[in-house]
């Protein structure tokens, strides 16, 4: 196997020991890493590599983690503006219902580009919009996350409670349940890799509580249960559905996924911004991971996570972009820095540290994915996903922390983002698909989606 040796970078392993290298050394051999140290690599290394890498100057982490994403929504964004979130669904369904193959495949590329430049080497996806024309969405947005060449964990989303029915999607986006069921066992029969090191694993996820009913949602939880895949859904995002939970349930969200059997470390919840201490809690016995999307819970005003909370009670924390229709953006660095002043607004400049920040980036979103043992930290043994930060330029230069450097400073692309010991991202640019042709599908397929808006 081929040897790559990345030498003379600062290190931030983010290992079980927290271990951090002022001038250090990480060897790749093949898809895993096979060292990591202080200093020059062992003189056994030098003399394998096939590849040197030099890394003065830089920062070594492990790949970012992408926990939430809603990738179709690339081709839909700066909609609703000023809208809540149940305000912006309503305003955007309509739309979304148009979606086809075309939408999603290039939205879902230029989404993925955006999150490889940015750090990311393992993102999911959270699809649940099935348009009735037979098409295979889901295998389409893996084939495009297997071109950028990102590890990827799509959702098979779900909604099956309608306007009719009390639910807040119209009656034409929602699905049978038996159809929802039988697709997400196709899903898994068809992609679901559960082996060492594989690039593509399903999980399943009716969309939340004020689309989906009581009976798809234990029924999923069986399902995946059965088959050992992972769940997901969104939770207590803002106060609109915790009256709905209270008016149709009688319970608040997370009481209600907890009566349903839904919490447990095979389970990672988007959003959790409305918990209570006694919740928080109830969150880290469990072990349910949250996928923390601050950027997005700004953008809609929905409020701010209690993340030292649920950090505190022993949760994995994730962090997540979440869709392209409410954050903009979509690259996953920027939520480090989001993530730490929103925690300190809102509880005091101890709330939440640089360090604490990169680890919701790296190893909790692993543990989120259920992948802890080989993703999100730099160790021997775990896979070759590395993310190498320029830090020479004025805009961190000075800052004697390089942690601080990447969480507190301005955002900017990768320099190198290797995924399996392959190159994703070289000199902050990508190297597995032309820019240029990314933005025009983008735009054509955007303006297509714009003759639907409101």
């Amino acid at each position: 196997m081929s040897v790559t040796l990345i030498e003379g970078c600062a290190i931030a392993t983010v290992d079980a020991q927290r271990a951090e290298h002022a001038d250090g050394h990480v060897v790749l051999e093949g898809p895993r890493i096979a060292a990591v140290g202080a200093g020059p690599a062992p003189p056994e290394w030098r003399s394998r590599a096939d590849r040197r890498i030099d890394g003065r100057g830089r920062l070594a982490t492990p790949g970012l983690v992408n926990c939430h994403h809603h990738l179709y929504q690339w081709a839909t964004r700066g909609y609703a503006q000023e809208a809540t979130l149940f305000e912006w669904l309503v305003a955007l369904y309509p739309v979304w219902q148009h979606i086809d193959a075309g939408v999603v495949d290039a939205a879902a590329r230029a989404g993925l580009a955006a999150l490889a430049r940015s750090g990311c080497t393992t993102s999911t996806d959270h699809h649940y919009i099935f348009p009735r024309r037979g098409e295979d969405l889901l295998a389409v947005e893996i084939e495009a996350a297997q071109a950028i060449g990102l590890r990827f964990h799509p959702c098979r989303g779900a909604m099956d409670l309608g306007v009719s029915a009390g639910g807040l999607p119209p009656d034409a986006i929602v699905e049978d349940r038996d159809a929802i069921l039988a697709a997400s066992a196709a899903a898994i029969d068809r992609f679901h890799d559960p082996a060492p090191g594989a690039t593509v694993r399903i999980a399943l996820a009716p969309t939340s509580p004020f689309s989906v009913t009581r009976e798809l949602m234990a029924e999923t939880a069986g399902l995946a249960r059965a088959r050992g895949v992972r769940l997901h859904t969104h939770l207590a995002e803002t106060d609109d559905e915790e009256r709905f939970c209270l008016e149709r349930f009688g319970v608040r969200p997370l009481q209600y996924l907890d009566d349903l059997g839904w919490l447990g470390e095979d389970v990672w919840l988007a959003h959790c911004v409305h918990l209570d201490a006694a919740e928080c809690r109830r969150m880290g016995q469990t072990g349910t991971g949250v996928a923390h999307c601050p950027t997005s819970n700004g953008r809609l005003g929905a409020g701010i996570a209690p993340v030292p909370a649920l950090l505190d009670a022993g949760a994995p924390v994730g962090l997540g972009v979440d869709g392209a229709a409410s954050n903009e953006c979509g690259e996953l660095v920027d939520e480090l820095r989001a993530a730490l002043v929103v925690a300190r607004a809102k509880a005091g400049p101890t709330a939440l540290t640089a360090r604490q920040a990169l680890e919701l980036a790296t190893r909790h979103g692993a543990r989120c994915l259920g992948r802890e043992d080989e993703l999100g930290h730099l160790s021997a043994g775990a896979l070759a996903d590395v993310a190498l930060w320029d830090l020479r330029g004025y805009g961190h230069a000075g800052i004697a922390d390089p942690v601080a450097a990447l969480a507190f400073g301005p955002t900017r692309a990768v320099d190198l983002l290797l995924v399996g010991g392959e190159v994703v991202v070289e000199d902050g640019e990508l190297r597995t698909a032309d820019a240029a042709t990314l933005a025009a599908d983008l735009t054509r397929v955007s303006a297509r989606m714009a003759e639907h808006a409101p």
